[in-house]
């Protein structure tokens, strides 16, 4: 099973855990990944809103990059919703719109590019999981179940809003991501608000609105006695692991979830190794939560490094306070 594979900005930075775990299992799941050559940011959630054709053309270059490199397949993976959701649109609305697509491939042609609407398929990476590889065999190369492990599923609002190609069930409830927990030998809870936003980048424009967000989510997570939340979208990770704390900070509250992704537990129940898969680069420490299945994580001290001087011009950038007690980072 070969894939060209955009893994987007967050994967090769704060998402790090989740590129090494999907390096880690793609072996075992017989998955062939291969990069986009010289890709760039799909410009996240906001540059769409300012500029729709600037943002439509910074997509559509990755897309005429993947199909430059079609060899053996035309399907296109990402493992970040907001990537997957942004290079599905752009080849959606460029096949609709013959003039958009026009417009768009002017642009690129500045660049010696050009894409065909239609010539990939983009899918994400839980898609893949589910309907090429398989819940049977995602089972049989479980070595090491996750039995005592309670887990709470949450997919995001970005992967399945809007379903262009109708590859999940239950769009407004789906089980996907339920079921390959399940056969890992998780408990998985029924988690109510699996599909509630966690905020995006509001954190950024309105921190009350944002850790309010934040909150919910966690809180519905303790009350359902989850030892952990598990996602597969890089934001939501980044949210409501290292904003948890400034959440408690403000609300008054002594939350401790730890935010996982999903491809971390798959690697865990292969018998890969903790370290390997990214554990110990959270924010909330997973250590509790991995010892009910017998996983221990390696404590790393943090390296003592130069801080850079900042840019006059720099952007503003988040205070993220680090969960009480955590010294490992």
């Amino acid at each position: 099973m070969k894939y060209i594979f955009y893994p987007g900005c967050s994967m090769e930075r704060n998402a790090r855990a989740y590129l090494d775990s999907l390096m880690a299992i793609r072996e075992p799941l017989g998955i062939e990944l291969e990069e986009i050559d010289d890709w760039n940011c799909c410009g996240a959630t906001e540059f769409m809103s300012v500029s729709p054709l600037a943002g439509h053309a910074l997509i559509g270059r990755n897309l005429a990059l993947a199909e430059q490199q079609t060899n053996g397949t035309h399907t296109v993976m990402a493992g970040c919703s907001a990537c997957y959701l942004n290079l599905a649109k752009t080849d959606h609305y460029m096949l609709e719109s013959p003039q958009l697509s026009e417009t768009i491939n002017t642009a690129l042609a500045a660049g010696g590019l050009h894409y065909t609407p239609g010539a990939l398929k983009v899918r994400h990476l839980l898609d893949v999981l589910m309907h090429d590889v398989g819940l049977e065999a995602i089972q049989r190369n479980v070595v090491r179940p996750l039995q005592g492990l309670r887990v709470a599923p949450y997919y995001g609002c970005m992967i399945l809003r809007p379903d262009f190609d109708h590859r999940f069930n239950y769009p407004e409830y789906p089980a996907q991501l339920d079921q390959i927990l399940g056969v890992l030998g998780a408990e998985v809870i029924d988690f109510p608000m699996k599909l509630d936003c966690c905020g995006g980048h509001m954190t950024q424009i309105s921190k009350p609105v944002a850790l309010e967000l934040i909150r919910r989510l966690i809180h519905a997570a303790a009350e359902y006695k989850a030892d952990m939340l598990v996602t597969l979208c890089p934001m939501c990770q980044l949210n409501l692991d290292a904003y948890q704390a400034e959440m408690n900070h403000y609300f008054h509250t002594d939350y401790h979830i730890a935010i996982t992704y999903f491809t971390q537990l798959i690697g865990l129940a292969f018998g890969k190794e903790a370290k390997e898969l990214g554990f110990g680069k959270e924010f909330v420490d997973a250590r509790p939560a991995l010892s009910r299945i017998g996983v221990q994580v390696p404590v790393t001290e943090p390296v003592a490094t130069p801080k850079p001087k900042r840019s006059k011009q720099a952007l503003p950038m988040p205070s993220l306070t680090r969960d009480k007690g955590e010294t490992r980072r």
